[in-house]
């Protein structure tokens, strides 16, 4: 789809790109082909979207998965889908804040369907949280959201955050494609990437999952702090410069500088 194409499409329906709810429209065939391929759809596949926008990618979804349930919170671009997807037998449509949506309340059992969408900005975060941590987890997600976020989903020792230990506690994270900004309208001002998680059928390991992201957040709670100092304000005294020495590692470490395999350790160092 061209500019002039995508313009004439929002003027027909009066609507006006909403900066607050991240609307920037993807505009190439492209990167459609390259977030529908890593979705891995058949006709068997029961999708769900978020945020479809002006239906660009619903409609490709729809001729590849054999259901697809799109949810989208705007009222004026809902108004407009419900015309521009009305020969789509197969897609369903939904007026809703995603982050209210709740898979079980449309029958959408964990693993039975995939999470394919161009996330607003301002959700990624909280979305990527929800669905991984949700007792109705999908199977796969691929997401088109902004680079900086793929490379913090997918990052390793030394770029650690606590969205990379979520992100690869609960799957395999990887970037699929960088896609300029040039791709959207409006043109966003950084750039995106395209990114698939794949859902572990359980937990990387078997941990008191609230325990374990208490002890990662206290651990990033002072992201310049060496991870030691982090540990003493957070959990009281103790020798924790020993104990990071004791599982193999460096006693100066920041929060950042440990893997997954890392936190396991220290957790059933000081938990199990």
């Amino acid at each position: 789809m061209t500019v002039n194409q995508l313009k004439s499409l929002l003027s027909r329906f009066h609507i006006k790109p909403n900066k607050l709810l991240g609307q920037n429209f993807l505009l190439s065939e492209e990167v459609l082909d390259k977030i529908v391929e890593a979705g891995e759809l058949d006709q068997n596949d029961f999708v769900l979207e978020i945020g479809p926008g002006l239906g660009i990618l619903t409609m490709r979804l729809a001729e590849e998965a054999g259901k697809v349930l799109a949810v989208e919170k705007d009222e004026k671009i809902y108004q407009a889908l419900r015309k521009i997807l009305k020969r789509y037998k197969n897609v369903k449509l939904i007026h809703k804040d995603a982050l209210f949506f709740q898979p079980a309340s449309y029958q959408l059992q964990a693993t039975s369907y995939k999470l394919l969408a161009n996330i607003p900005y301002y959700l990624t975060g909280k979305i990527i949280q929800n669905f991984l941590t949700a007792e109705n987890q999908p199977s796969l997600m691929v997401l088109l959201l902004q680079k900086e976020v793929a490379e913090r989903l997918t990052a390793r020792p030394g770029e650690m955050s606590l969205l990379s230990v979520s992100a690869q506690f609960y799957s395999d994270p990887e970037i699929i494609s960088i896609v300029g900004k040039g791709n959207f309208y409006p043109e966003p001002q950084v750039d995106s990437a395209i990114v698939r998680l794949k859902v572990l059928p359980k937990p990387r390991f078997g941990v008191d999952e609230k325990k374990f992201f208490q002890l990662v957040k206290i651990g990033f709670a002072g992201r310049r702090k060496q991870l030691h100092n982090n540990l003493t304000s957070g959990l009281g005294a103790g020798d924790y410069k020993k104990i990071l020495t004791e599982i193999g590692l460096n006693p100066l470490s920041r929060a950042q500088d440990l893997s997954l395999d890392d936190w396991h350790k220290l957790y059933n160092t000081l938990f199990a």
